[in-house]
């Protein structure tokens, strides 16, 4: 986007019947008023646009809202996108009602710059002009307009254009650009159907940039479409950037399947939710919010009713006073998109009238109960600083959390919090790709529990070399992601803390402990395995016929096969590890010699019914290769 246009978005703000609308087409030439019944009221009724090269290499976008008390909610849609303001006064009348209503939006929202603009100068003397001038001051003192350039214009006879231009190119390159760095979401302010292209929608583009041929996902509902073609300020271009009015042709979605308020995002990255916590700041003019007050809701260009529940709220009682602020969360009828640092509009459920603004911090939230300690965390994410947010949102979560859910609730990619998380010391990365974070405390938790759990099972187990680690798994991390228990095992045998055998995991000090009975029977075993060498009876006939307690005596024996003292060659065959030895041994010998059954049983001095099983175990341990009848040596 090197030497790239800047590109601005403009909204007009002011009462009904102030010359917006009027003023827009002064300066740009384009009627915004695209309805037969805007046309024939003589009033804007929804959103309209259009753009104006400014200077050189800095493009306006202007969205023209409706300044009629009825058509707030249609302004709304259109002011989630705006960079630049233009508070429209008409010089006949001063500020009126929804100048007042339309200026708290703007500042509620969080607009930063903006011009007022004094229009239909023709029809008033200098002294009324002064005199309005100095109440729309008197009006903005304190505000982030208090310095604005005040531009008197007749949209008429052409009176303060030239200014006003200067003044937009001016305003206009003091305006931070909007990185094209994020992941893609485009809100729709309008979905309609063009012949012979199909379905289309527009937006002011709130992150990421959009490419001809990209892949897009619609939410909410998940529905993907194809990109056909993309404009620009009506110009058809191949790739749209952050901050530019957007028109998108999109390929395989039906147009009923399309609406103001839907998103426009990256496939798999964002999610739509019906609850998220903020932090709102209520009007001095409003009446106190109560708990779980009913309320409209107003964010980018979506517009769904909800309830407003007090964070920590003691009952329904709790209430935040007019000119305050507070935690909440926000109930939803129908879910929208949204990511943390996202700012909104509440206006009271009846009558319809704007009480408060504010700012996504959580969404996705879990119900919050008056005991949960949610403030750390919306504290973190108020203030926005991303190890502070990853060691809050990590401080509650057992296991920690994934990359994925991180992206969708602050639309960073997940690179940025791989970054953050590895120069965080309150947090450890789990996973790098795709990312898994947890908190220092959590994972160190988590190690304490699988030693303490070991150490639960040898006491238990005495004579087991380990613990399955599949039951280490499943008994204290049942509920965690498939590698979490992996990657607590593989830091914990690295400390040197635990020992890995085979799919048995024990502490790294646990050696099999028998009482006197079982060293005495292990004595025995041992005794009688060794003296029948290859020789020695099926198990369900030998182990009966030693003088020691049948359960003991299994027990031990399972002992001493992990201790590899005792070899198993089948479910029933048993040998000293000795005579396994010695016959391997005997085997080397004839390394890469083929052995026929006749020859090993004459070289083992055993009978079929043992040399058989033998063969086949020597062939699990790769030192004999069946060939035909025979056997290879290896």
């Amino acid at each position: 986007m090197e030497n790239a246009p800047l590109y601005v978005i403009v909204g007009t703000s002011g009462h009904i019947d102030h010359g917006k609308t009027s003023l827009v087409r002064a300066l740009t030439g384009t009627d915004t008023d695209r309805w037969e019944e805007e046309k024939r009221r003589g009033i804007t009724i929804d959103l309209g646009f259009a753009s104006l090269d400014v200077a050189p290499g800095v493009r306006l976008g202007f969205v023209d809202v409706p300044g009629h008390e009825r058509f707030v909610k249609n302004m709304l849609a259109g002011m989630g996108g705006i960079d630049l303001v233009l508070l429209v006064v008409a010089a006949d009348e001063s500020v009126m009602p929804q100048t007042r209503e339309h200026f708290e939006i703007c500042r509620l929202l969080g607009i930063r710059h903006g011009i007022v603009v004094l229009t239909k100068v023709d029809l008033v003397d200098e002294e009324i002009l002064e005199l309005v001038k100095l109440e729309v001051e008197e009006y903005l003192a304190g505000s982030f307009l208090e310095t604005a350039p005040v531009i008197p214009v007749s949209s008429v006879t052409g009176t303060g254009l030239p200014e006003l231009r200067r003044h937009l190119a001016s305003r206009a390159r003091a305006v931070r650009p909007r990185s094209s760095d994020g992941l893609l979401r485009l809100p729709v302010d309008r979905a309609f159907t063009m012949k012979g292209f199909g379905s289309v929608v527009t937006g002011t583009l709130a992150s990421g940039r959009l490419e001809v041929d990209d892949v897009v996902e619609i939410l909410p509902g998940g529905r993907q479409a194809r990109v056909r073609n993309v404009e620009v300020h009506g110009g058809q271009v191949q790739a749209a950037f952050a901050g530019q009015r957007t028109a998108v042709n999109l390929g395989g979605v039906a147009r009923s399947e399309l609406a103001r308020g839907k998103c426009i995002v990256v496939p798999g990255r964002f999610a739509a939710t019906d609850r998220f916590d903020a932090r709102i700041e209520l009007l001095d003019s409003a009446k106190p919010l109560k708990h779980a007050a009913p309320v409209h809701v107003h964010l980018a260009t979506s517009e769904t009713v909800g309830r407003a529940y007090i964070l920590g709220a003691a009952g329904r009682r709790t209430t935040i006073a007019p000119g305050t602020r507070g935690f909440v969360q926000l109930r939803l009828s129908k879910p929208l998109v949204c990511v943390s640092g996202d700012t909104f509009i509440l206006r009271q459920f009846s009558p319809l009238t704007t009480i408060a603004g504010g700012t996504v911090l959580l969404p996705q939230a879990p119900r919050r109960k008056r005991k949960d300690d949610w403030k750390p965390e919306l504290e973190a994410l108020q203030a926005g600083h991303p190890a502070d947010i990853l060691s809050a949102l990590c401080r509650n979560r057992r296991y920690g959390l994934a990359g994925a859910s991180l992206t969708a609730m602050t639309g960073k990619r997940e690179s940025e919090w791989l970054a953050a998380a590895r120069a965080s010391p309150e947090v450890r990365v789990f996973r790098a790709h795709p990312l898994w974070v947890c908190s220092v405390a959590k994972a160190l938790e988590a190690e304490d529990r699988a030693v303490r759990a070991l150490k639960r099972f040898h006491q238990a187990n005495p004579l087991k070399a380990g613990a399955p680690i599949e039951a280490i798994r499943s008994s204290e991390f049942g509920d965690a992601p498939a590698f979490f228990a992996d990657s607590v095992i593989r830091r914990l045998t690295a400390a040197g803390k635990l020992a890995l055998d085979g799919d048995l995991i024990r502490t790294s000090g646990h050696r099999i402990r028998m009482q006197a009975d079982e060293r005495d029977a292990r004595d025995r075993l041992v005794a009688a395995f060794d003296k029948a060498g290859l020789r020695v009876p099926r198990l369900k006939e030998f182990l009966p016929s030693l003088p020691i307690d049948a359960a003991r005596a299994r027990r031990v024996l399972a002992a001493l096969l992990r201790e590899g003292i005792l070899v198993r060659v089948s479910a029933e065959l048993v040998f000293h590890g000795d005579a396994i030895g010695s016959l391997r041994a005997q085997l080397a010998e004839r390394r890469g010699q083929r052995i026929n059954v006749g020859e090993f049983k004459t070289m083992a001095g055993v009978s079929r019914k043992y040399a058989i099983p033998l063969l086949e175990y020597f062939d699990r341990q790769k030192v004999t290769l069946r060939d035909g009848d025979a056997r290879r040596v290896l």
